[in-house]
């Protein structure tokens, strides 16, 4: 078993290994918690509807095969896992998202029982016509509750004006057309191939011996032989389809998503690029800024205002969303912030102060284990050492942030909007 420990300033460490089944695990002691979390992940989310295998031909499977994959993988010939949990005190749960999907617990004690549990159901897939057939029911009316969802509908819409081709602005569980085009023999072929050891992860946080942790992991995990595969996306077009959408549905309030859509330097996220994003985004609008300020003052914005870069394989953008009488006024300001700050460069004193809040968050996220964990797994994702935010947050520069103010290109931005329904 190969393996690694990494320190950081904090007093932390963790160990990454690799398995000989070729499985990746991320271990961090916490002896003065009472509780553990642990991950067992596949880099498999909804964006991977077409790839290949080992060089072979390609492979195009229906929307919303990943979330279906999650949602049956908890069924067994002997049971569901959620019952298993239930028996040791567990909390158990699963998400898919766009490049991952993470089967996950929780708990006091029996960590290692439960660590088996949740090793053994996700490494035993049952799937029969039948089954299949039931769940896509089931995960059709979770469609249509999504489909009736303001806030998710105000993001998705965004997507589908920004992105020509690329699959992140299709809904993660697909569509009521798509999932009907599933079956049991697609399910197994999805699942050998995304659930091979080789692109999986596990991550275990808490009260916990690592070696017991590795011991578990290294004879519960089997070994297949590791397999190469190519995600395939159809080239995206440096455009968007239109620059407005809107929709009415039943809200209180206009609900707004702005968002800048970016040229893709790399198909991987880059750690100081989504550092660096997030401090200019914190200086045009976070609650320290003069603009954030200014539309509160106005009520154009309430404190369900957010933001986010949000970026992965061959998309990235960024998203300004929450609620406004006067959407379009909001847009209109954010822009001319982001010009201002274009002529006039960022405040120093403001950089200041917002780059020791980002620290201070990033140092609070190692008292919480499930923060830990989520973190290991977006590490194992785009592979860096999860204590290098701490030392890029020390090391970077108001010039390094300031040059990221090429991310914001009006000609492609879009804004979707949320309508209350007409009287």
């Amino acid at each position: 078993m190969k393996r690694e420990t990494f320190e950081s300033s904090l007093g932390e460490s963790y160990v990454k290994a690799v398995c000989s089944s070729g499985v990746t695990v991320y271990v961090m002691e916490k002896p003065e918690y009472s509780s553990s979390f642990a991950i067992f992940g596949t880099k498999y989310g909804s964006i991977d509807n077409c790839f290949s295998v080992n060089g072979g031909e390609p492979k195009k499977v229906p929307d919303g095969i990943a979330h279906y994959l999650e949602h049956k993988l908890f069924e067994s010939e002997d049971g569901d896992a959620f019952s298993k949990f239930a028996k040791t005190g567990a909390s158990a749960n699963a998400f898919t998202s766009f490049d991952r999907t993470c089967y996950l617990f929780s708990c006091s004690d029996n960590v290692y029982e439960n660590l088996k549990i949740l090793l053994d159901f996700v490494q035993h897939p049952y799937f029969t016509e039948e089954t299949v057939r039931k769940e896509q029911g089931i995960i059709g009316q979770e469609i249509k509750m999504y489909d009736d969802s303001p806030s998710w509908r105000v993001t998705f819409n965004m997507l589908e004006n920004m992105y020509h081709n690329h699959p992140v602005k299709i809904d993660i569980a697909g569509t009521v057309d798509s999932i009907a085009k599933i079956n049991a023999d697609l399910l197994y072929e999805c699942y050998n191939t995304f659930y091979n050891p080789s692109n999986m992860f596990i991550c275990v946080v808490g009260n916990v011996d690592t070696e017991e942790v590795l011991s578990i992991c290294e004879t519960n995990v089997k070994t297949k032989s590791p397999i190469d595969i190519k995600r395939i996306f159809e080239c995206e077009p440096q455009t968007i389809i239109k620059p407005y959408v809107e929709q009415n549905l039943s809200v209180a309030n206009p609900m707004f998503c702005l968002g800048f859509k970016q040229k893709i330097e790399t198909p991987f996220r880059r750690l100081k690029s989504k550092i660096c994003v997030g401090l200019l985004l914190e200086v045009i609008c976070g609650e320290c800024s003069p603009l954030y300020e200014d539309l509160i003052n106005k009520g154009l914005i309430n404190d369900e205002f957010s933001y986010e870069y949000f970026n992965g394989y061959d998309y990235a953008c960024v998203m300004f969303t929450g609620e406004s009488s006067e959407p379009k006024t909001v847009e209109e300001a954010i822009k001319k912030e982001i010009d201002n700050i274009r002529q006039n460069g960022i405040d120093k004193k403001l950089f200041s102060a917002v780059k020791c809040g980002m620290y201070g968050d990033a140092v609070r996220r190692y008292n919480s284990v499930s923060e830990i964990c989520m973190n290991f797994a977006e590490s194992a994702i785009f592979d860096y050492d999860m204590f290098e935010e701490i030392r890029l947050l020390k090391t970077v520069t108001l010039d390094d942030v300031y040059k990221r103010l090429d991310i914001f290109d009006n000609d492609l931005s879009v804004l979707s909007v949320i309508k209350p329904l007409e009287k």
